[in-house]
């Protein structure tokens, strides 16, 4: 399993442009390259499925077990001829102060070579230095090259890589040179969706060339090649159950999904129904259950409100007890409304009473700890799981009970989420089942009791 580590000295550091230019280079040499990203993040494994041909993994130290990332890893790198692991945030960074379940650790469970990129804008020898701090932060770390980002010119990167393999002996193995026809656009959530870019293949056409003009290819591969071999891991099996059709709305509006989720229901029998709620009047016929991810509904809150049908149709589907789970984005679209920054009032699917309100701030950011303190559609009174928060909105005024206890991992406050009605769950995590599939099992078993 040849593979690689993309890390950060920081957020904004150029992690994604180069991920993105890599992996497509790579697959242009006729490589079949399976991309991974570190944490929690739904946008960059856009691009990496727009430059690689095929969907990311997410591979995340808190959301699941190390275990299961193992597992997770061998299981995406089946007959792939390299792997390339994009990290999170810079090296280092972590839960809280510390390096735990940073991109670092990540790099040292799958034993893989870590390229970090840097960002030389304003300096030259002080390049050295910054990478000398990271090299020597953790030795029990490969730290294998550098690449290095936002170069003004091939004799600044001359002086920067001078000083850097003089100083700190690691190898310099390109840059890339300042170029804002690159640059990936971004919003509230950070960056701007594959799915909502017209020009998003051009950009990443665009990376790849800047990568195979400044990036030594060959010594990358190389690189890859070098990584120790990792100890058998036994795959994840299940016993599959009686298929079961479940609607997954996926569009500009609704595109955030773990593949570890998407591929842990498929293996226990779920057959996947997409749809639209921008364009499809009705849910798909014959369906067992429906699954609302993550998403955007507030920037295209207009263009849902319009789709009356739609609304009306899950309305009454859910009154009549199909099952559904729907997260944060999800969540949002089943409330009687979203109301956007300018004032702006869009009705929604009203299955519950809360109006949702978009605020000028995060409102919850980063790991918590979920405990079920209600039975809902994914597990009974007891059960805990690991997920993640980020919205910029809040729901008021819903009366309907909460099934979730929720603790932030760095503040330790807590909170009660997972709203119940019928056989609907809705909630503001976001989970990844690859870490809990007895979750999944629960979800799909009342689903194929519930069949509508």
């Amino acid at each position: 399993m040849n593979r690689l580590v993309i890390a950060g000295t920081h957020s904004g550091s150029g992690k994604t442009t180069v991920t993105a230019g890599l992996l497509a280079a790579l697959r242009k040499k006729g490589l079949k390259v399976q991309p991974f990203k570190v944490g929690p993040d739904y946008i960059d494994t856009g691009y990496h499925a727009v430059a690689a041909g095929r969907m990311s993994y997410n591979l995340d130290f808190w959301m699941m077990p190390s275990l299961n990332i193992r597992q997770l890893f061998a299981h995406g790198m089946e007959g792939m001829d390299f792997g390339i692991i994009e990290g999170v945030m810079g090296l280092y960074d972590g839960v809280g102060s510390t390096p735990e379940g940073s991109t670092a650790a990540i790099a040292r469970l799958l034993k893989a070579p870590v390229i970090l990129i840097i960002d030389a804008a304003g300096m030259s020898t002080s390049a050295a230095a910054q990478v000398l701090g990271y090299k020597s932060f953790d030795r029990d770390l490969r730290l294998a090259g550098v690449i290095v980002n936002n170069v003004g010119s091939e004799h600044h990167y001359k002086l920067v890589k001078e000083a850097i393999q003089a100083y700190t002996g690691v190898p310099a193995l390109g840059f890339l040179p300042r170029d804002k026809s690159v640059a990936l656009p971004s919003r509230h959530l950070g960056l701007l969706p594959a799915e909502e870019m017209e020009r998003h293949a051009e950009i990443i056409d665009r990376s790849a060339g800047l990568v195979q003009e400044w990036i030594d290819l060959d010594q990358i591969i190389n690189l890859g090649s070098t990584a120790e071999p990792l100890p058998p891991v036994s795959p994840l099996t299940f016993e599959r159950g009686k298929p079961v059709k479940i609607a997954v709305a996926r569009d500009q509006s609704f595109s955030f999904y773990y593949r570890g989720t998407l591929e842990i229901l498929e293996t226990q029998g779920a057959e996947f129904q997409l749809f639209s709620p921008l364009l499809d009047n009705r849910l798909p016929e014959n369906i067992d259950g429906l699954y609302l991810g993550g998403g955007f509904p507030e920037i295209f809150a207009g263009k849902l409100a319009a789709n009356r049908g739609l609304l009306e149709d899950i309305g009454r589907r859910l009154k009549e007890g199909l099952p559904c789970y729907a997260e944060c984005g999800g969540f949002m679209y089943l409330t009687e409304s979203i109301t956007a920054k300018n004032g702006d009032k869009h009705a929604m699917v009203g299955f519950f009473d809360g109006h949702t309100i978009m605020t000028d701030r995060l409102q919850r950011f980063g790991y918590v700890e979920i405990e079920f303190t209600g039975e809902n559609v994914l597990g009974k009174v007891g059960q805990k799981a690991r997920g993640h928060e980020f919205h910029h909105s809040l729901v008021e005024g819903i009366t309907y009970p909460t099934t979730y206890l929720i603790k932030s991992a760095f503040s330790g406050s807590h909170w009660n989420c997972g709203y119940r009605r019928a056989n609907t769950l809705a909630a503001y995590t976001h989970i990844d089942f690859w870490g809990y599939p007895d979750l999944a099992r629960h979800f799909l078993d009342r689903c194929r009791g519930a069949a509508c």
